[in-house]
């Protein structure tokens, strides 16, 4: 059963893909859209994990569909003619060659968004080359900033580039598209590259690097560990705080609890610096991570334990919000943002490939047996 919420009543088809496409498409399925996910008979390739428990396909319904055959185009073409939003993560030129490109489309359903996802974008020198996160985010600067001083840029998994630079900018693209078609009965094409969306996301860094309140360097600014009261610092069984006490009262009230005997007023005398985390750092050094997550608990400190992927779903606060849940013994994210119109509801399972062909082509008005019996589609 599909969430209720706010997109209730929207269709998308997903033209299946990895990574930031497919997210794009469970976020709009969160939000209670009717997501169909066209799969190929091959699957996705670098898939996270089978596709019945893999996270981004939850919610959606599926239909398998080979793509390469002519018929299976038409039945394709067939569901986007009731549909409100197509999803497509391929290089450009890609979806109009197999015959189902926006002009494709647009002559069955001329109020249809187009969503394409991208790494560098539709057009450009490097539009039609292969990529991936972590080379979209360095040509933005994003992976030069990120890491220590003395070592090489550090990879922030792929939530940066493809999640953050990618699929939160092809929902939102989708929506403002949706409310356009809304108005006008005219869709259009939403180009979302993660070369586009990453630069966006560094929009507050360009503001300080361009008022002199940020070096290009790693290490040596206020938000990338250059500073001693904005980093990461172990404990004496290994683990690791997290300290982010920019303001003075904050930075006071950090001192304070962390026992050490520093002046305030000296938070921000560079020259200091050195002397003052090495004073952090031998505080911190004394007890456990656990010790010093309870003395900071509650507290504006602004510090926060550093924990794993399985602990981070038994915090009191992510356990609160149902930030991080259960099912089916694997842990996945629950749904975000939450509506005060909808109540939060468990995330709905993930399908198997093809589970939903029949079901689905039959509502388009295709014949299914047929399509099925020549091999362009499969029912699982």
């Amino acid at each position: 059963m599909r969430i209720a919420g706010p997109l209730s009543g929207v269709t998308v088809v997903e033209l299946a893909g990895i990574g930031p496409g497919p997210f794009a498409a469970m976020l709009l399925a969160d939000l209670g859209a009717d997501v169909i996910r066209v799969d190929r008979p091959t699957g996705a390739g670098l898939a996270p994990a089978p596709p019945t428990a893999d996270v981004l396909n939850r919610g959606k319904r599926s239909v398998v569909l080979d793509l390469k055959r002519p018929e299976a185009v038409e039945a394709l073409l067939a569901l986007t003619a009731t549909a409100d939003v197509l999803i497509e993560g391929n290089r450009p030129g890609v979806t109009e060659r197999l015959g189902v490109g926006p002009d494709d489309v647009w002559a069955r359903n001329p109020r249809l968004v187009y969503g394409r996802m991208t790494g560098w974008g539709q057009d450009g020198p490097w539009a039609h080359t292969a990529g991936h996160d972590i080379g979209y985010i360095a040509l933005t600067g994003a992976l030069h900033a990120i890491g220590p001083a003395d070592g090489p840029p550090v990879p922030p998994l792929n939530l940066l580039g493809d999640f953050g630079g990618g699929s939160t900018y092809l929902v939102i693209g989708v929506l403002a598209a949706l409310a356009e078609a809304a108005r006008t009965g005219r869709g259009q094409v939403v180009d979302a590259a993660i070369l586009d969306g990453a630069s966006h996301l560094l929009a507050a860094i360009h503001a300080m690097l361009g008022s002199g309140r940020w070096t290009d360097r790693r290490g040596a600014n206020m938000l990338d560990g250059g500073t001693p009261y904005y980093a990461v610092y172990a404990t004496a069984d290994g683990g690791h705080m997290a300290v982010g006490a920019l303001e003075p009262k904050f930075y006071a009230e950090f001192l304070r609890l962390l026992g050490v005997d520093e002046d305030p007023a000296r938070q921000h005398d560079r020259d200091h610096w050195p002397e003052l985390r090495a004073t952090i750092a031998a505080a911190f050094a004394s007890r456990t991570r656990d010790e010093w997550a309870t003395v900071f608990a509650g507290t504006d400190a602004c510090v926060a334990p550093v924990l794993g992927l399985t602990e981070a779903a038994t915090h009191p606060q992510v356990a609160a919000r149902g930030s991080v849940v259960e099912h089916d013994g694997r842990l996945q994210p629950g749904p975000a943002p939450r509506f005060s119109g909808h109540p939060v509801a468990d995330p709905a399972p993930s399908p198997a490939p093809g589970a939903h062909s029949r079901e689905v082509l039959a509502a388009a008005g295709v014949d299914v047996d047929a399509l099925l019996a020549s091999g362009a589609a499969v029912q699982a």
